[in-house]
């Protein structure tokens, strides 16, 4: 076993955050009042909307501005976005769907291999900080990507980036690392 041969390694998606505007004001107390599974919180100024299919969750401001969180790939959020945008259009809003952005992807990965993290992290000093009295896990930073990687010596791997295909380069990136440190 080395670190050039072909390993597949799945990388399950557990979060994908996008925001999208509506290009309107939005009356919050309406949507609260006559929306489904909508929770208003006034001391802050935004409605929480929950969706059942896909299973994502929108934060809606005033301004029009609604943010996305919950869905596990970059088809089904913007999915879920279109159809939030189509249930404020029924209640009266008009609402067009525009600057829909992918902003934060939350995978996680689990390499068939424990790490030796202070091996690791002296290895990769610039890029990895470990603190083993405060985290468990060393973080590791990929400022080309802007992905950041935190990986724990159970040889689990939390991924986080601006979108889906960041967080796949950043995991093979990081393979051959975290190959010369196994235990």
């Amino acid at each position: 076993m080395d670190a050039d041969s072909d390993v597949a390694l799945d990388i399950l998606i557990t979060n994908v955050v996008c925001v999208f505007r509506t290009r309107c004001h939005l009356n919050l107390r309406k949507i609260a009042l006559e929306g489904t599974n909508v929770i208003y919180k006034r001391d802050v100024g935004k409605v929480l909307m929950k969706l059942r299919k896909p299973r994502i969750t929108a934060t809606i401001w005033s301004s029009g501005k609604v943010i996305c969180t919950g869905a596990t790939s970059e088809e089904e959020a913007k999915c879920g976005a279109r159809r939030l945008a189509r249930s404020l259009q029924k209640l009266g809003f008009q609402v067009i769907f525009t600057d829909f952005k992918v902003v934060n992807v939350l995978a996680v990965c689990n390499m068939p291999f424990e790490i030796r993290l202070p091996e690791f992290t002296k290895n990769n000093r610039p890029h990895a900080s470990y603190e083993p009295e405060l985290h468990p896990a060393v973080c590791y930073r990929i400022k080309s990507l802007r992905a950041t990687l935190q990986i724990f010596s159970t040889g689990s791997i939390t991924v986080t980036g601006p979108n889906v295909k960041a967080v796949a380069s950043a995991v093979e990136q990081i393979y051959p690392f975290v190959f010369e440190s196994r235990k």
